[in-house]
């Protein structure tokens, strides 16, 4: 049966901080949610609900945490784990940093000094992904993260450069056991879909 070889994904990025409005790094920073972030995450249920899902987890910083508890509460379900692997990139000490010179006087071909590497941060994430397809094999799973973090395991997987994710909207993933990975949704956005033979 085609349905029981993939997996779906709903991989949402956490709702707005005081952070992101000042367009702060944030990275591995536990800043909670604002009220803005909370209406977010509230919203985001509207969007979700026309759907079962099997399970809810999330990354285990309060920000993610909090608005996975809104999400899944909204939906009537709880949150089943918080998996540490879907952490937030570090940014080292770029974190807390607006654009401006002092945060170029940190950056690296390959991201921030002293920070996790894109490049690991994609493999971290994507690993995590790719455990709970395996995991949860032709159910749907609803993923709470980190948008850094979603932007470059997704980025990896679809072999493709995406843009930065929004907060508490839509991207929909699916997972085949042999085909790997197809994007249905971007930031809210159908995307063309790929057909798997």
């Amino acid at each position: 049966m085609e349905g029981m070889t993939h997996t779906t994904f709903a991989l949402i990025r956490h709702g707005q901080t005081d952070w992101n409005a000042q367009r702060r790094l944030q990275g591995s920073s536990d800043i909670p949610l604002n009220d803005v972030g909370r209406g977010q995450a509230r919203d985001a249920v509207a969007v979700l609900s026309g759907q079962e899902w099997d399970t809810v987890v999330s990354s285990p910083l309060g920000r993610a945490a909090e608005t996975a508890e809104l999400i899944a509460a909204g939906l009537g379900l709880t949150v089943s784990r918080h998996v540490p692997e879907l952490t937030e990139r570090s940014f080292g000490d770029a974190e807390g940093l607006q654009a401006g010179p002092e945060l170029e006087a940190l950056r690296t071909p390959d991201g921030f000094r002293g920070a996790e590497s894109d490049d690991d941060a994609a493999s971290r994430g994507l690993a995590a992904l790719e455990a709970l397809a395996e995991e949860f094999r032709g159910r749907r799973v609803l993923v709470v993260a980190r948008g850094t973090l979603l932007r470059l395991a997704l980025s990896r997987a679809t072999g493709s450069t995406l843009q930065s994710i929004d907060n508490a909207v839509l991207n929909l993933a699916h997972h085949h056991a042999v085909d790997g990975w197809q994007l249905e949704y971007f930031n809210g956005e159908k995307v063309a879909a790929a057909s798997f033979s």
